[in-house]
């Protein structure tokens, strides 16, 4: 089957073509400056073009996306009408949406009542459903929640420590993030370590944004991201976990409302704070000569490992270590980092084959005996959508 899968932004549109048979991406998009001067969108198939077109909001960008797919030179598809579903990536709309779901007008309208619980991501997917019903009607469209994967977290590890009618009432709880990315990790290591019951699994999503999993018996039973996706370890802007005290420091020293200073937790806090402009790990990693940049690094590193020994102790053990997304895939000095010190858990790591490997593939780093394996699988988000908009559109 073919379906759209689509993960709109505030000025963005990325989307993908795929053949959910056999996983192929036919085509891929980034529509990129939507509402602004000089907007284009990156448009892949088996070459790459840059397509630059009026894109005033993301109706037109969506067309222009649209037209390349059935265009007779560029495109993949003659018609519109083979594509048979819509999926599309939601972050979290509460505890009511913990699976994913065809979108009918009916649930569109309720999700307008959730938008709250991710006020920067959920908007513009919002909007991008939106879209997608007026110029396709008739397809079917389906939310997948990056929520839904943590939904069988005990209440132990989601409830926070203050007065209880918080949550009863206003649903104030971890939900965590990136669970479309672990859900993804756990099926892999189903088909690469057979049956997960029984097994303990740490799942690193290292990217600009980061969160751990523990996932036992292939559910997520704790994760590092809380009510929003600020919560847990230090990422390129990100502050991770914080004393909440140190809000109210902040305000009163830089004299900024709540708005503004957790605006500054999420965008120039985490590496890019530390380091003083630095948030990408390619240009971190060619500085760590400089103690400033040391230091970025050392914190991050540190910040993960707490939460992997924290995992590891929560579930009585851990079989796998994971690592995935952008800097857990590509990034050989993180890696190493991360697993340095981690042998009282049983982990013999293999330097070597770290540094070596070729990317983009499934690789072990542990050595023969390691009682705790580590590795690097590459996730696909996209693909999980797919699969579920594929099922529920049948």
């Amino acid at each position: 089957m073919k379906v759209l899968v689509i993960n709109s932004g505030s000025s963005s549109l990325k989307a993908q073509l795929m053949e959910t048979d056999n996983g192929k991406v036919l085509a891929k998009a980034y529509c990129q400056r939507i509402g602004l001067d000089k907007a284009f969108m990156d448009f892949k198939t088996d070459e790459k073009r840059v397509i630059n077109a009026d894109m005033p909001t993301h109706k037109e960008a969506f067309q222009v996306f649209l037209n390349a797919l059935t265009d007779k030179k560029i495109g993949v598809i003659s018609d519109l009408s083979e594509i048979k579903a819509i999926g599309h990536r939601l972050v979290n709309f509460g505890e009511k949406y913990n699976k994913s779901i065809v979108v009918t007008k009916e649930i569109y309208e309720d999700l307008k009542n959730y938008i709250h619980f991710a006020p920067l991501h959920n908007p513009p997917a919002m909007l991008g459903i939106q879209v997608c019903m007026e110029l396709m009607p008739g397809v079917k469209n389906v939310a997948v929640f990056d929520t839904a994967f943590h939904s069988t977290m005990p209440e132990k590890a989601y409830i926070y420590a203050i007065p209880y009618e918080f949550y009863t009432e206003n649903k104030i709880r971890r939900y965590g993030a990136h669970g479309t990315s672990h859900r993804y990790i756990a099926r892999k290591c189903a088909e690469l370590f057979g049956d997960l019951k029984g097994k303990k699994i740490i799942s690193c999503h290292l990217g600009s944004g980061s969160s751990i999993c523990a996932i036992k018996d292939g559910k997520c039973v704790d994760t590092s991201m809380g009510y929003t996706p600020l919560a847990g370890v230090v990422m390129g802007t990100r502050s991770g976990d914080l004393d909440p005290a140190v809000v109210k420091e902040i305000m009163d020293v830089k004299g900024i409302s709540v708005d503004d200073t957790i605006n500054l937790l999420n965008k120039q806090s985490g590496l890019i704070g530390l380091t003083g402009g630095l948030s990408d790990m390619r240009d971190i990693d060619a500085n760590l000569d400089k103690p400033r940049i040391k230091l970025a690094f050392d914190v991050m590193v540190y910040s993960i490992k707490k939460y992997i020994g924290a995992y590891a102790a929560a579930m009585n053990g851990v079989d796998y270590i994971i690592f995935t997304a952008g800097v857990g895939e590509n990034d050989h000095l993180v890696r190493e980092a991360v697993c340095e010190g981690l042998d009282y858990l049983g982990v013999d790591f293999d330097k070597n084959v770290n540094e070596s490997a070729p990317r983009g593939t499934v690789q072990e780093f542990t050595k023969k005996g390691s009682k705790v394996k580590v590795y690097r699988i590459p996730t696909d988000e996209e693909y999980m959508i797919a699969l579920d908009t594929a099922e529920l559109a049948k």
